[in-house]
């Protein structure tokens, strides 16, 4: 392009002379010339879109209905984010520039939605159809969209109540080893062991292999660049007694020290599969019950440390980072669903004393229990609650705040890996 702009000055030059045109007037059209060519050079030199993959479980899913979107700008700290979330209707958004694909399911019932990027795209009983939610996909594909000049798209891939030690075992971690409870109960478990790992690959690769289908604006000349992998998953894990066995009183190690192995080997693997040696990768360490080490019991502790850990293994220093998503808990809506959960407490004794006893009919219960979250739980706690939350607490609470922040997160430390 530099040669054509030196070309085309030095003909509006020559002719100048010969006309004898003004300068001032030579002058802009040079510098229109140089508009044009560098738009015509910008034109030609589209650069790859940037693919992203987000996998995990439910939390990957996201189970923040839209509905307590509202409260997010409640909060000054928040009300910016809010304001990114949503459209000038004050619909939520629909990304200028990012598509995503999002690969999803009950049992085999597997499907896939697909667009451009805007909320809905959260846990869905129907693959295919808006299931009026959000996880991290959303804000993390807007904050990318607003970043990076090239297009995005996400290639979201997420199951509920999935495993790393066996759902998504990757190749390299060898076969599941059935424990005593596995064989106690009969689970032929060798045959399935990295069933979803496989269905996360295959995806991708689908998608890969057709994205005009996804992004019909796709240039097949422009290319795409696997540039991110976010990791967002760990409850089944960390409530697994049989594969994470109890140590004894004694003992230093960390009970859970096996999921940071076959962790390391999911990077690898998914780095071999996909040919991307240092493919910039997220852990999304698990949060539930926020940060406070005193509401965080040490099991829950051992296991986010054990998520944690490959990030400072020195072969994937600068190209692996884990976020905390406990930082994103929100502790006033806990501190009201606490509440809420003494009054199921509450239903359950008195079903469980008196109703089923005789000595207390059903109508009479329901008022005790009326009563007693009336005396529990203010109005305004009530009416906080009912604009925040969504869901229970493994859930995040459904809430649509932290979900927000998390793909914030997310987008922020994606980009310090790629080096944008």
């Amino acid at each position: 392009m530099k040669t054509q702009l030196g070309l085309l000055l030095l003909m509006l030059s020559s002719f100048s002379l010969k006309k004898k045109i003004p300068s001032s007037l030579i002058l802009t059209s040079s510098l229109f010339a140089i508009v044009l060519l560098a738009s015509a050079g910008l034109a030609a030199e589209k650069k790859p879109i940037k693919v992203f993959i987000l996998a995990g479980q439910s939390n990957m899913e996201g189970h923040a209905r839209v509905e307590t979107f509202d409260y997010i700008g409640d909060d000054p700290k928040t009300a910016p984010i809010l304001k990114e979330m949503l459209g000038p209707d004050g619909n939520p958004k629909v990304a200028d520039n990012a598509w995503i694909s999002y690969y999803t399911g009950r049992g085999d019932n597997n499907g896939e939605g697909f667009g451009k990027l805007t909320s809905g795209y959260g846990s869905r009983s129907n693959p295919t159809a808006d299931g009026g939610k959000i996880g991290p996909e959303f804000t993390f594909g807007l904050y990318m969209d607003k970043a990076v000049e090239e297009p995005i798209l996400i290639i979201k891939t997420a199951w509920g109540g999935k495993s790393l030690y066996y759902d998504f075992r990757s190749p390299s971690s060898g076969v599941y080893e059935q424990t005593e409870i596995d064989i106690e109960k009969g689970r032929n478990t060798a045959e399935q062991n990295g069933h979803y790992y496989r269905l996360m690959m295959d995806h991708v690769k689908h998608v890969l292999a057709d994205i005009e289908r996804v992004y019909p604006e796709y240039d097949a000349k422009q290319g795409y660049e696997v540039s991110g992998f976010i990791w967002f998953q760990g409850f089944n894990d960390m409530v697994n007694s049989g594969v994470y066995s109890e140590l004894p009183a004694d003992s230093n190690e960390n009970r859970f020290e096996k999921y940071s192995g076959w962790m390391a080997h999911f990077i690898r693997d998914v780095r071999k599969d996909l040919d991307t040696p240092k493919l910039p990768f997220i852990i999304g360490v698990m949060g539930v019950g926020g940060m406070d080490p005193k509401k965080v019991n040490e099991k829950n502790q051992e296991f986010r440390n054990a998520m944690a850990a490959p990030a400072s293994y020195p072969e994937f220093q600068g190209n692996v980072a884990a976020i905390y998503t406990g930082n994103f808990w929100d502790e006033p809506l806990a501190e009201i669903q606490s509440k809420y959960e003494k009054v199921k407490g509450k239903r359950r004794q008195l079903k469980r004393n008196e109703v089923d006893k005789g000595k207390m009919t059903k109508e009479e219960m329901d008022a005790e229990v009326k009563k007693f979250e009336d005396e529990l739980i203010s109005p305004k706690e009530a009416a906080m609650r009912s604009r925040g939350a969504s869901n229970a607490g493994y859930h995040y609470l459904g809430c649509g705040k932290t979900f927000a922040l998390m793909g914030k997160a997310f987008a922020e430390k994606m980009l310090e890996l790629m080096g944008d």
